[in-house]
């Protein structure tokens, strides 16, 4: 099983480890409502370092990712900012989503472990028509750091040249790249680079008072925000309508023919299925796979979760596109009522 550069530190920590993707990561380090609480009120550090960096650089770099990408790179050209986007296939299904980072003439992805081979296959099998190379960072690592006091923390600690980055901004600092990005709703920091470089950095936050964060409160954390997660909520049998993402498909540039956009063309989004937010009023936990109606069409729970924050048990449904306000979910047998909602349950504060 692969273990990230912080692996004994989890273990020196006590640390409940889990298998991750064919990764062994921390999915508390105790409990895992304080974890959540910590990042919603204060701050926390994570090892992300299960995700994938690949480096996309020369020539055609800008246009290779022109073709690849539902979102266009285009928006991107000043250095120091990044991007959101999805990874398609020729039918418009979801292969990937991953933020990419344009820094010193040179482009970093950063996408999900489960499907690194994949994606590696796919980047290089697509460069082939461009003057451009697509190198895995095996040497990389990624850390984030989250919470509302990160800015303070970061000015006491790091400097008011990172503090000032806006979101989806990255800079390179002490040989590393730092972006104001997350995976939590929260302010905060994704730093990626050399492995030694943040294992120095992650135990000077350590020692400066930022508690790790596992896996577990991560997930609960991404499910308040309302971001999905790849292969739970998205998948290469969706396309990005029917997952609350069409947002992340520029067809703006008619010149730009991306792979997916013929397909995509073709599907009515006001038609399309879609995800929504779910909020149980009952007692109980949403789970995925249960069944939700209205009484006249039916959906199906992809993620759930009991909300910290809400002190209610939510999640995320796909449901046909004229699915009612309200409805019930099936629990052990149990009608049980449930509001649909905006996915994204509270906002960065």
């Amino acid at each position: 099983m692969n273990k990230t550069f912080l692996h004994d530190f989890h273990l020196k920590n006590n640390a409940k480890m889990v298998n991750f993707s064919g990764w062994e990561m921390p999915l508390n380090y105790g409990s895992q409502l304080d974890e959540h609480l910590k990042v919603r009120e204060n701050v926390g550090m994570f090892d992300v370092s299960h995700m994938t960096v690949f480096e996309v650089f020369g020539k055609d770099a800008e246009e290779f990712l022109k073709k690849i990408l539902s979102n266009d790179i285009a928006k991107i050209k000043t250095n120091g900012e990044a991007i959101y986007s999805l990874l398609l296939n020729e039918a418009g299904k979801i292969l990937d989503d991953l933020i990419v980072y344009n820094l010193n003439e040179k482009y970093f992805i950063v996408s999900n472990c489960a499907t690194k081979e994949r994606d590696e296959e796919w980047l290089k099998e697509n460069a082939m028509a461009f003057e451009v190379k697509v190198e895995h960072k095996e040497d990389f690592g990624i850390i984030a750091i989250q919470g509302p006091d990160v800015s303070d923390f970061f000015e006491k600690n790091i400097g008011a040249s990172i503090v000032n980055l806006k979101n989806f901004e990255c800079a390179s600092h002490k040989g590393l790249i730092f972006a104001r990005t997350g995976y939590t709703g929260e302010d905060g920091f994704e730093i990626i680079g050399n492995k030694e470089a943040l294992l120095e950095l992650w135990n000077e936050f350590n020692d400066a008072g930022v508690d790790p964060i596992g896996l577990g409160a991560r997930d609960t954390l991404r499910i308040e925000a309302g971001l999905c997660l790849y292969g739970t909520d998205m998948n290469d049998k969706t396309h990005p309508y029917e997952c609350n993402l069409g947002w992340t498909v520029d067809m703006n540039d008619k010149e730009r023919h991306f792979i997916g956009k013929k397909s995509l063309m073709k599907i009515d989004p006001k038609k399309s299925k879609k995800l929504v937010g779910v909020v149980l009023e009952d007692k109980g936990i949403l789970r995925a796979g249960y069944e939700i109606s209205d009484g006249k069409s039916n959906g199906e729970i992809l993620s759930g979760t009991f909300s910290p924050v809400l002190k209610k048990s939510i999640g995320f449904a796909r449901v046909t596109s004229e699915f009612g306000s309200t409805g019930t979910v099936i629990i052990r047998n149990n009608a049980l009522n449930v509001e649909i909602v905006s996915p994204r349950f509270i906002k960065k504060r």
